[in-house]
């Protein structure tokens, strides 16, 4: 028998879905054009107006935003509401004045807690669970976005976040924790790390379901994850501009991931005509928000390719899936669960006199952990045989890249001319990650 949190949404019937999606639909685009300057102009421009939406069909007429409009709006323009309404604020990662930030009125935020405890039934969560979460808390949703979702469900949560892994063996141990959120990799660690601490968690820890996203895993390492762990993996779905995790979410039956229906409304659109694809079909995800208050946001290009999985799931679940993630349709990197662009590392090495702009990106597996090696090139003019001056280089730039980026990149720098010149597009990345 599944368990849900909010059953009659989760089990509504798909006639009643739609109704109450068009309804919510039409109120969130009215919030975003009376109240977010760049709709009204957007909508104005293109010719429609909310009254033109009279079927979901109907959202193909209007304008896409991307995460360039975000970033042209930092810091608060694409609010809805007046700051005595915004509860919180959220940004991804960026680099100064580059970020996205994100508005959540103290409805928006019950809405998350709500979506994401709906994750925490699908692994067998109850009021009496004991959840770890050990995603990063900051401006990084993960973190707070799984502690809203236990505090919803009525779990004890243990706001461990990332790092002091022995720590969090222990915390899980003595505390009986029995399901864990955070990153696949970081998932892995955790596993290992008790492990080689001389515990077998599959048998001796209370430890059942495991909510886990932010980075893509393959097939392997989720069957290690769930072998080494002994849980039920749950994959989750969420990016910080519609919201953060818990925009879809994995039962027990797989294959696919639950969209919460009554909160987002998808579309697969081919990202180069940008037509709307039927539902099985491979394309680039675009969502609609249809209850958040302080961002709205309408036909929000993802650049995640996936595709809708419309059939009914037998773990009883209304709500329409999307199928995992095959990759993106831009050259984001996800890197520790951190977004990166290589745009954004240009950005730092361009303000470096002593450093060429040729650079390469070489990713690799340290562990279950992604690790970051970027090479760079000196000027002709740079003394690189100088012991000293090459480490201070190193360590300026790699201090400028930590505080930019989130993650910690190890820095190679190598002599002018040296690294491989291409006469196309250059090969900026080199991904050797399993």
């Amino acid at each position: 028998m599944a368990e849900y949190f909010q059953p009659e949404i989760e089990t509504m019937p798909r006639e009643r879905l739609r109704e109450l999606q068009l309804a919510a639909m039409k109120e969130s685009m009215r919030n975003a054009y009376e109240n977010v300057p760049l709709y009204r102009e957007r909508f104005d421009a293109a010719g429609v107006s909310v009254d033109d939406l009279t079927s979901l069909d109907d959202l193909a007429k209007f304008p896409f935003v991307v995460k360039q409009d975000m970033r042209d709006a930092y810091p608060f323009g694409m609010f809805a509401r007046p700051m005595s309404e915004v509860a919180r604020i959220h940004a991804s990662s960026g680099t100064t004045g580059q970020a996205t930030v994100v508005g959540h009125s103290a409805n928006d935020l019950k809405n998350w807690g709500d979506c994401f405890a709906r994750g925490i039934a699908m692994v067998g969560g109850t009021k009496d669970s004991v959840i770890q979460v050990s995603y990063g808390y900051g401006l990084f949703t993960g973190g707070l976005g799984a502690h809203a979702g236990g505090e919803a469900m009525g779990c004890a949560v243990i706001p461990t976040s990332s790092g002091n892994t022995k720590r969090q063996v222990q915390m899980m141990k003595d505390c009986g924790t029995d399901i864990l959120c955070c990153t696949p990799s970081y998932a892995l660690l955790i596993a290992d790390t008790a492990i080689e601490m001389g515990y077998d968690p599959a048998t001796e820890f209370k430890i059942s379901g495991g909510i886990f996203g932010a980075e893509p895993a393959s097939e392997n390492m989720r069957q290690e994850i769930a072998d080494k762990l002994g849980l039920q993996y749950c994959d989750v779905y969420g990016l910080s501009e519609i919201m953060g995790p818990g925009v879809a979410m994995e039962c027990v039956e797989r294959g696919g991931l639950h969209i919460a229906e009554d909160q987002f409304y998808c579309e697969i659109i081919d990202p180069e005509t940008l037509e709307v694809l039927p539902d099985g079909e491979w394309g680039e995800l675009v969502i609609t928000t249809l209850t958040r208050e302080a961002c709205p946001l309408v036909r929000y290009r993802t650049r995640d390719v996936t595709r809708i999985v419309s059939e009914p799931c037998a773990c009883g679940r209304t709500h329409r899936k999307i199928d995992r993630l095959r990759g993106r349709t831009d050259d984001m990197l996800i890197i520790r669960g951190v977004n990166v662009f290589p745009s954004q590392i240009e950005q730092v090495i361009t303000t470096f006199p002593e450093i060429a702009t040729q650079y390469q990106i070489i990713l690799t597996n340290e562990g279950p952990l992604d690790k970051v090696e970027l090479r760079v090139e000196t000027v002709p003019d740079f003394p690189i045989d100088e012991v000293r001056k090459l480490e201070d280089l190193k360590a300026r730039l790699a201090a400028e890249l930590k505080s930019n980026l989130q993650v910690n990149v190890q820095i190679k720098i190598v002599e002018p001319k040296s690294i491989e010149r291409s006469e196309g597009k250059a090969k900026r990345i080199i991904d050797l990650r399993g």
